[in-house]
């Protein structure tokens, strides 16, 4: 092969031979998709709750994240709090994160792992593991606080529940009392960051 076969210039000046991206087109934080206040309103006192079960989780030295799961009705199926760092005397546990636990609860109260009709709300934005698991389980919806842009999985890093190529896609609500949700996540970081 000559020199000026691969010379610099001619090199990939042809046509585009590799297929595009077939990745879904990320679009960043739902924007659009933010309900006026008038429809967060209506999650906040859901939101409270979760905020109230983020505060235990972040007082048994875990990161402040509270979740929990609303029946159809409007009931509270199942709730938890980040559990990873192990509470009472249980194990350390990767998966126990607070929207894990509020979903395995639900499933538990409801006797079926589909959660169809259902809602969890949180107060930070789900990570891969728990967006997926959102969406496995069939939840209608999923409402959250704050936005995670280093780890979020329903918008802000990655968009797990708009992936046109699962079987199911629950809406969104997000920014509920957003100020309020990363109030407390840069509380207990600053705490933990002097130490």
């Amino acid at each position: 092969m000559s020199s000026s076969a691969c010379s610099r210039s001619t090199w990939g000046s042809g046509p585009r031979t590799r297929p595009r991206s077939t990745r879904p087109e990320r679009r960043g934080p739902y924007a659009p998709r933010v309900p006026p206040p008038a429809v967060t309103a209506a999650w906040e006192p859901a939101m409270r709750r979760a905020l109230a079960l983020a505060a235990g989780a972040g007082d048994d030295g875990d990161v402040p994240v509270g979740a929990l799961v609303l029946g159809p009705d409007g009931a509270v199926l199942g709730e938890g709090g980040n559990e990873r760092e192990g509470r009472e005397g249980a194990a350390p546990d990767p998966t126990a994160h607070a929207e894990v636990l509020a979903l395995r609860r639900a499933a538990a109260a409801r006797g079926s792992w589909r959660l169809d009709g259902c809602t969890l709300v949180v107060t930070l934005e789900p990570c891969t593991m728990c967006a997926g698991a959102a969406v496995l389980a069939r939840v209608d919806r999923v409402v959250l606080g704050a936005w995670d842009p280093k780890a979020g999985a329903v918008g802000s890093l990655w968009d797990v529940v708009r992936d046109r190529r699962l079987n199911h896609r629950p809406e969104v609500v997000a920014g509920v009392l957003e100020g309020a949700c990363s109030d407390v996540l840069r509380r207990f970081f600053a705490h933990h960051r002097v130490r």
